[in-house]
């Protein structure tokens, strides 16, 4: 269940992608003026986790899923009618805004039943399970927009929400301590807020995976034009091209999890950051060399995905590793500066612009090396003095 709540982003994200030329053609706009349906659901999904975190650590952690479940639902059939680009960009915020409320009380319900390395362990298992979702979806999305048109596709998500919601009401145990409920408040978390802010440790943990992910979410927003406008792939074939690359993460996620058997989350962290920087600039350079062509560009974009496995998982437990009585809000504003970071990413890629992949590589690049760079200037002196 906890797999499917963290699967909201890439179900959301990934089944319509196939979709995204069709949606520029329909409504006369070009499709970087489509990708801005990306961004504003990743803005959704950064500023609704700090709405949602103080909630879940005041008033439980099912309550606001109950709501942001009804939201999305709404959101999403509203998505399916939308009558112009405006109205689906403005909707696409509000589905990420009901959706993300699944993404950040899972975490925090890990938290709430884990210890740091436990949760490292939970969180690869977890990615097991929701990353069934990118590989699964583009698939289904565009066979749902070969048979059905795009506007099928938003439909399909709200049956999905409308199944999570009952789920939820149905099988989810409240999970939040009994000690944050006389102490815990609206106010206190948003406080805390700044005293996350100010924590190195956590700050440290948060941009290292955060920007490590935004080049996957530059990929995401990339990929639709490069793969299918740039190198002719069919909106159907995308899905397999997409899934491969989910299918690296699944399985790097669990390597992850049985090397924490033997390794600590930090030494694992931290080659993996090392690879994330040498797989990025080695697909800037076939990008702007055009070496390989498709396959080529491949190559290294797998062996990123592949990081990413053990980049988040561990970079996410050590995060919140020590915030027990603020679970929510941590989680809250762990999601909101990542997914922040990846609207930042997202939105470049699309500012870019032109007919080649030079754009999606150069972002998927930068996010890599400034990751390596937060881990090595925010954590490892902090690792090193202890």
């Amino acid at each position: 269940m906890l797999g499917a709540l963290i699967a909201f982003a890439p179900m959301s994200i990934d089944m319509y992608l196939p979709g995204l030329p069709t949606i520029a053609a329909e409504f006369g706009a070009e499709t970087s003026a489509a990708q801005f349906t990306l961004a504003s659901f990743f803005i959704g999904l950064a500023l609704g986790q700090t709405i949602h975190g103080p909630l879940a650590d005041r008033y439980g952690r099912k309550p606001p899923l109950y709501a942001g479940l009804a939201l999305y639902i709404m959101a999403s059939i509203g998505c399916a009618l939308a009558p112009n680009l405006a109205t689906l960009i403005v909707l696409r915020f509000f589905q990420a805004l009901g959706g993300c409320a699944g993404i950040v009380i899972a975490r925090a319900i890990v938290r709430d039943c884990c210890d740091a390395h436990t949760s490292a362990r939970v969180f690869s298992l977890l990615m097991l399970i929701m990353g069934l979702a990118p590989i699964l979806a583009p698939f289904i999305g565009g066979w749902i927009l070969w048979f059905a048109g795009w506007r099928a596709i938003f439909a399909g998500l709200a049956l999905f929400g409308l199944a999570c919601l009952f789920a939820v009401w149905r099988h989810l145990q409240e999970t939040r301590p009994k000690d944050t409920i006389a102490s815990a408040s609206i106010g206190a978390a948003l406080r805390g807020y700044g005293d996350l802010l100010r924590d190195r440790y956590f700050m440290g943990y948060v941009l290292t995976g955060g920007l490590a992910h935004a080049g996957m979410f530059a990929y995401i927003t990339g990929s639709p034009h490069v793969f299918i406008e740039v190198y002719g792939v069919s909106a159907q074939n995308f899905g397999w091209l997409f899934g491969l690359n989910a299918f690296g993460l699944i399985a790097s996620s669990q390597v992850n999890r049985h090397l924490l058997v033997r390794y600590s989350t930090d030494t694992i962290l931290r080659r993996a950051n090392r690879a994330t920087v040498l797989l990025g600039l080695a697909m800037l350079a076939i990008a702007i060399s055009g070496w390989g062509g498709l396959p080529g560009l491949l190559v290294p974009l797998l062996g990123y995905s592949i990081t990413l496995g053990f980049t988040g998982p561990n970079a996410n437990a050590n995060a919140l590793a020590y915030q027990g009585q603020r679970a929510g809000s941590a989680s809250a504003l762990l999601g909101a500066l990542q997914f922040g970071i990846a609207t930042l990413s997202s939105t470049l890629v699309g500012l870019i612009g032109g007919d080649s992949a030079l754009p999606m590589a150069l972002v998927i690049a930068g996010c890599g090396v400034l990751a390596y760079i937060a881990h090595r200037t925010l954590v490892s002196p902090l690792i090193a003095a202890s």
